[in-house]
């Protein structure tokens, strides 16, 4: 699947972006400094870049015409609200589309996919993550399990689209509520465990003896087939 690289010197936006990228099926690396983000695409050469033009050290102006003049990669530009000048000279400097803050991972996805169409770069027409007898398509945002379709609640497929993006990771039931159900760490945590429990009997083979997730006693849970 095609690489991102987003270069974004605010960690909290850098953070959430590469979070929603990632859910929606892309391989994102990230950098907080145009240095960083030149560093980075000469080590790992993106297929696409998402830069930010306000950027500490050497500007988003300059990292795109340096990184158009080593290699026609694609560029998306982050742009604050309003600023048309701003926009008018990136994509002057090489850019091939802009986004306006505050940027959803949603559009940025979908902005990112056009921007692949258009320049002929590979697009994922299919993300696919095997894991013993479970297989999840980001893209078509599916899951089966020995070939057949397993028919999961949009809830239900975002938390195992979460706990299997780190296989083997340890998930909080705080980190759990705020990132699938986009709740605060004073809620009430049996949502996380009911949604687990809901889960596991729709894939388990026996879900009082689970083998895709594993609670990890007084703290939260673990995906990874055993």
């Amino acid at each position: 699947m095609p690489r991102v690289l987003l270069i974004e010197d605010d960690a909290s936006v850098r953070d959430a972006l590469a979070l929603g990228l990632r859910r929606q099926g892309h391989e994102v690396r990230t950098a907080a400094s145009g240095e960083a983000g030149l560093e980075q695409a000469h080590r790992e050469p993106p297929e696409i870049v998402v830069l930010d033009l306000m950027l500490p050290g050497i500007d988003g102006f300059e990292v795109c015409r340096r990184l158009r003049r080593d290699r026609p990669t694609p560029v998306i530009m982050l742009t604050a609200r309003g600023d048309d000048v701003d926009t008018v000279l990136g994509l002057a400097a090489g850019a091939d589309d802009y986004v306006v803050k505050p940027a959803q991972s949603r559009v940025l996805d979908a902005r990112i996919r056009a921007v692949l169409r258009r320049t002929g770069a590979p697009g994922p027409e299919s993300v696919r993550e095997v894991h013993g007898d479970l297989v999840l398509d980001r893209v078509a945002l599916t899951v089966t399990k020995h070939g057949a379709p397993l028919p999961l609640a949009p809830g239900d497929l975002r938390l195992l689209l979460e706990l299997a993006a780190a296989p083997g990771r340890v998930f909080s039931r705080e980190q759990l509520l705020e990132s699938v159900w986009g709740l605060g760490r004073r809620d009430d945590f049996r949502l996380v465990d009911a949604g687990v429990n809901r889960l596991r009997a729709k894939i388990e083979d026996g879900p009082a003896a689970p083998r895709y997730i594993q609670t990890v006693r007084s703290f939260g849970y673990r995906f990874g087939p055993l």
